[in-house]
């Protein structure tokens, strides 16, 4: 069934500036009028984000199997989808989300290594056809991205705690998914000023707008 709302997504690994872009999208919308509700992947309800923690948090003593990783990623999306995303939608909001199901292809998928043919299985039982209308990919070099990473300090998660190799597949997967679906995934160089990359990002919401409202 189709939704009245609309559906983007910010997609990049770790320290491309996802959440001060969404900020800027979020905003951008809402001066044209539309409601506009922000979340993020894994969380976005309470109890998406009690999964989240447990998704982000390390415990050495009883390392999260990769399965297990997976499946929670999915547990938290549905219960997203279910109390926040859907209900926005269906109403004729505008939901913008920092994550979603491109992320688990490029983390679970490329970086782990786990099968992509089992993740569009749980992609299918938990979305039911349900997928972004825009997703902005923040792309920079890993080296770039880590460094800064770096800068904003405090505890590093388990994500975050990665090396760099990891952090290659994961730009590797990213890169796959916006090949195999370029009108709905749009690389952002976000290797450059603020400025710029919100230059782009205003453009790019600004063009597809029109075919998003009718």
């Amino acid at each position: 069934m189709s939704l009245p709302g609309r559906f983007i997504t910010l997609e990049g690994s770790e320290g491309v500036g996802k959440s001060t872009n969404l900020d800027f999208v979020c905003e951008r919308l809402r001066r044209r009028g539309l409601e506009v509700v922000a979340t993020r992947e894994p969380g976005g309800t309470p109890g998406a984000e009690r999964i989240r923690e447990l998704l982000l948090s390390a415990d050495d003593d009883d390392p999260l199997d990769e399965t297990a990783e997976l499946l929670l990623m999915f547990a938290a999306r549905a219960q997203h989808l279910a109390r926040l995303i859907r209900p926005a939608l269906a109403r004729g909001a505008w939901v913008v989300s920092d994550r979603f199901t491109d992320a688990t292809f490029a983390y679970q998928g490329s970086a782990r290594g786990l099968d992509p043919n089992v993740i569009a299985q749980l992609e299918a039982l938990s979305q039911r056809g349900l997928k972004p209308d825009l997703t902005l990919w923040l792309d920079m070099p890993v080296g770039r991205a880590s460094a800064r990473l770096s800068l904003r300090g405090g505890d590093a998660d388990r994500f975050e705690r990665q090396r760099g190799d990891f952090f290659e597949k994961v730009r590797d997967g990213y890169r796959q998914r916006a090949e195999g679906d370029p009108e709905r995934i749009v690389r952002v160089d976000a290797d450059r000023s603020l400025a710029a990359v919100q230059a782009d990002i205003g453009a790019i919401i600004d063009s597809r707008l029109p075919a998003m409202t009718d």
